[in-house]
């Protein structure tokens, strides 16, 4: 639970100073939705809400969302600025509420304490991090008397943030960021960024019986799977049709029978999915490229101004005041 894990976020943190620059030419193929493009075989997903190319300061993105649930429990969100990018992807569990809290809370709450300490770096994430569970955790007080189930609810935070030239990635739960380079022979390489916390890892256990000392129930095996509480466990829209595809694969159906199946009744199949792809440039790291600042939430598909602005003279004010 978003609660519990969120002390586990100390052995994820770091800035990951490697770039890759991939190949446009097969990344434009993916707007193409159509013939031997399109692994659906035909005809569209009503579930499936997708962007497919858009630019951020150093690059390009894509982004893709399939809901199973009757409520879709993943919650996401990209927002681009002339200095920064930021991407997160929210899996929730038990309901959509702590998803949907930290979406709408955390993005602000690392604004808001980057502005007061005049930069972006891991310690203002943590703190990012810590003021969205303190701001769930009190919406929780407040709700469960009368509705009581907000209490089963938690979500998995996966974060990534470019900041002047840096990667910072931030996870809590099991979700995954891969970044992929081009490697030897002009192969793509593929690297896990983020360590995983589930429950089926001995050293994630004994973390979480440590602290909870006084909750016998923190980690239960049920159905032969270790879970907490008894309750947790290419480009973006290519890579969620192959996953659709192999969870049809697996039911011996195709994909095209897949997408006739309606919300909820869909969960059996596969759960709620979401993929966001960055394209980083290493050009684009030394021009001062002007980008669209504007904030985009997955499948809701809302699009505004995103808060990055407030962040433009940053640097300039933190100079100034080191100067007096």
């Amino acid at each position: 639970m978003f609660s519990g894990l969120v002390r586990m976020a100390s052995t994820c943190w770091g800035p990951v100073r490697r770039y890759a620059r991939m190949n446009k030419d097969n990344n434009n193929n993916s707007n193409n939705s159509s013939g031997d493009d399109d692994e659906s075989g035909g005809g569209e997903d009503a579930l499936l809400w997708c962007r497919d190319l858009e630019k951020h300061s150093y690059g390009e993105f894509s982004f893709a969302v399939v809901q199973a649930n009757e409520v879709i429990e993943d919650h996401s969100q990209v927002e681009t600025g002339r200095d920064a990018t930021f991407v997160g992807v929210y899996d929730g569990h038990g309901g959509p509420e702590a998803s949907r809290f930290i979406r709408d809370h955390l993005f602000l709450h690392l604004i808001r304490l980057a502005q007061q300490n005049g930069t972006i770096s891991e310690d203002i994430l943590k703190s990012a991090f810590s003021a969205t569970e303190d701001g769930f955790l009190t919406l929780v007080r407040r709700s469960c008397g009368i509705k009581p189930l907000i209490a089963a609810n938690g979500s998995c935070c996966l974060v990534g943030i470019i900041w002047k030239g840096t990667l910072y990635v931030a996870n809590l739960g099991d979700s995954r960021a891969v970044i992929g380079y081009v490697g030897r022979s002009n192969k793509i390489v593929s690297e896990q960024l983020t360590k995983d916390h589930n429950a089926s890892m001995e050293e994630v256990r004994q973390e979480l019986r440590s602290l909870h000392p006084d909750d016998s129930h923190i980690v239960v095996m049920k159905n032969g799977v270790w879970r907490i509480k008894g309750i947790i466990q290419g480009i973006a829209r290519r890579l969620l049709k192959s996953a659709l595809n192999e969870a049809a694969r697996k039911r011996e159906m195709r994909y095209n029978d897949l997408k006739k199946i309606e919300k909820g009744v869909r969960r059996f199949f596969h759960d709620d999915i979401t993929v966001v792809i960055i394209f980083i440039d290493h050009e684009l790291l030394v021009k001062n490229t002007t980008v669209p600042e504007l904030s985009i939430r997955g499948f809701v598909d809302t699009v505004g101004p995103s808060n990055f602005n407030i962040l433009q003279g940053m640097d300039a004010k933190a100079k100034a005041k080191n100067v007096v």
